[in-house]
């Protein structure tokens, strides 16, 4: 680690007051800042002592075996009142081993509605689940991503009762409006009211009538929200996810999503990793148009280290249902980071839908529909938001997406279904970026039609609990579905584990293959000497199609090298002036220097 490192958290750690006068003067004003300075200084210092035991990690965070599961602590099950994280850490143990670097756990704390969005206790695990020795037990064996879901909490959390009651010091926690103010202006989310009646207050509740906004413009909220951050880092969290974070700061006559000042209190947040705990990353959840995703990345350097890339999830869905790659590629060209300390959290699957906003701007109304047509037809469903002209427009798919991918050809088998889904997979686990693996894509599961209450709940669908003496099951058949797809996708994630030009942080070039049934682009890491020579370059080439295709082999125009290895075969193979590819066949194309 450079010198430069250290300096770096050395001289932040010695500037917490300057770091609490600054941040909190831009949200609050210097009247304000200087009334709660003390209070914010002395939880920063509280905790530093504590976090700085921590030895930073040798190695930057956005290293290239970076990897992350996406699971919730509960995704596998055994017998009633059996702990589950136990269990999930004994299946990565048995299946996963060192493949992946990062477990991103789902909200595992108290909840009451939204399988754990709608948090009780944000400092507390769910005994259901297990307790605090069980996440200090699975980080020994990989790095942890936390939620930290601070938009709102449960209307059963402790610090709304109170807040519902006036009762100080919560007077004043949570957003109460009289009913008369006009708020048809205000983004919504989801096709629901935006106000809810509890007791004798109408507060404001962006997601559900359960989970209820927080009101930050109270610092004293934003102080007991950052303790609940300080809470994550000393409990070991290497990467924070804000989920829904574009809607911190409400107000009235804007459109309460995006606002500069919850900006602001991201960049707090970042000031405080970077100072307090440097070996640790933010990545913010907003799923919304491209442009206004990244913004989150800031100026590079003082915001998210990672956003979610949720145009990808529809493109690639759009781009196998479709068999042209047109749209995805005009998309990826476009794709600029402002700086090296940043980088894409690609993905395909999550515990929620394919969101459709994401592609509002990068795909017709005729193509959103016919993802929309299919999704049905294979047996998911389609939410809802209310526009401000009181219509309703698609905004997510609720469907798992290897169910997504399936019959896209006529009685195809599931064989053809399997490799589709793997191609799919291949991109995004090769796309410049950090890839975040869907516990259900990893192990191959389908929609969850048995899910409790799906009908009320359509995103149940792709959140299946499964009974892990089943899973062992299926997977001990070499042939089984699940299988197939589980040592496939470990062999890709092993690939990009082992190659500098597969890093987060190498560079991308999406190729014009002059043809739109395939896919490809080149992935390049450089040497910091030499002029820049490329020190090894991959061209990953995708055929997103059912029929074979070929495309040109462009990146060898200026090559002396007369072979090349396919990374997926361990096959040398001489140089040709173009490449074969079988249906939904991936190639991962290695050349040294």
């Amino acid at each position: 680690m450079p010198d430069t490192y250290y300096q770096r958290v050395i001289m932040s750690n010695m500037n917490l007051q300057n770091l609490v006068i600054t941040h909190l003067t831009e949200i609050y004003g210097k009247r304000e800042a200087e009334h709660y300075r003390d209070a914010f200084i002395s939880l920063l210092e509280k905790y530093r002592g504590e976090l700085q035991q921590k030895l930073p990690k040798p190695e930057i965070p956005l290293e290239q075996h970076t990897s992350i599961l996406i699971t919730y602590a509960d995704s596998l099950v055994a017998e009633p009142n059996c702990p589950t994280l136990p269990l999930l850490r004994a299946f990565l143990h048995e299946y996963i081993g060192s493949t992946i670097s990062t477990v991103h756990l789902l909200p595992f704390y108290p909840s009451s509605s939204d399988d754990g969005f709608s948090v009780i206790d944000p400092v507390e695990v769910d005994p259901v689940f297990g307790s605090w020795e069980d996440i200090h037990a699975l980080q020994k064996d990989y790095q942890l991503m936390f939620d930290f879901v601070a938009n709102h909490l449960s209307r059963e959390n402790t610090w709304i009762q109170a807040s519902l009651k006036d009762t100080a010091p919560y007077k004043d926690f949570i957003i109460e409006l009289q009913g008369e103010e006009d708020i048809s202006s205000v983004f919504r989310p989801r096709a629901l009211p935006l106000l809810t009646k509890i007791g004798e207050k109408l507060v404001w509740t962006t997601f559900s009538s359960d989970q209820v906004d927080v009101n930050y413009h109270n610092p004293k909220v934003l102080l007991m929200m950052t303790e609940i951050l300080l809470i994550y880092l000393v409990h070991g969290a290497s990467v924070v996810r804000l989920d829904a974070v574009a809607f911190l700061w409400k107000e009235l006559g804007t459109r309460c999503i995006h606002h500069p000042k919850t900006h602001a209190i991201i960049q707090f947040f970042s000031q405080i990793l970077s100072s307090l705990s440097p070996d640790s990353l933010l990545i913010t959840e907003t799923n919304v148009p491209h442009k206004e995703n990244i913004s989150y990345f800031g100026n590079g350097h003082n915001e998210a280290a990672m956003v979610y890339n949720f145009s990808l999830p529809p493109l690639v869905f759009h781009t196998f249902l479709s068999q042209d790659a047109t749209a995805l590629s005009s998309w990826a060209k476009t794709l600029l980071l402002p700086s090296s300390e940043v980088t894409f959290f690609n993905f395909l699957a999550s515990h929620d839908g394919i969101g459709l906003m994401p592609v509002q701007d990068l795909l017709s109304k005729a193509e959103i529909e016919a993802m929309a047509q299919h999704t049905q037809k294979e047996g998911g469903f389609i939410s809802r938001r209310n526009e401000n002209d009181g219509s309703t427009s698609p905004y997510e798919l609720n469907i798992n997406y290897f169910s997504a991918l399936s019959n896209i050809i006529e009685d195809e088998p599931e064989s053809l279904a399997i490799k589709r889904f793997i191609a799919a997979s291949a991109i995004m686990i090769f796309f410049k970026g950090v890839p975040g693996i869907y516990i259900h894509s990893l192990i191959g599961s389908k929609n969850w039609t048995d899910a409790p209450s799906l009908s009320l709940n359509p995103r149940k669908i792709n959140r299946e609990k499964i009974e892990i003496q089943s899973l062992r099951n299926e997977l001990s058949d070499p042939h089984s579905r699940r299988s197939v797809i589980l040592k496939s996708m470990l062999a890709l994630l092993e690939i990009r584990k082992h190659e500098a030009a597969l890093s987060p942080l190498a560079d991308q070039k999406i190729i014009d293959t002059n043809n739109p049934g395939c896919f490809a682009f080149l992935r390049t890491a450089r040497k910091k000497r030499e002029n820049n020579k490329p020190l090894e370059e991959i061209l990953i080439a995708v055929n997103i199609s059912a029929v074979p295709q070929s495309i040109p082999l462009h990146w060898y125009e200026t090559s002396k090298e007369k072979e090349y290895m396919d990374l997926i075969t361990n096959r040398t193979n001489a140089v040709s002036e173009y490449i074969q590819l079988d249906p939904y066949q991936v190639m991962v194309l290695l050349r040294k220097n």
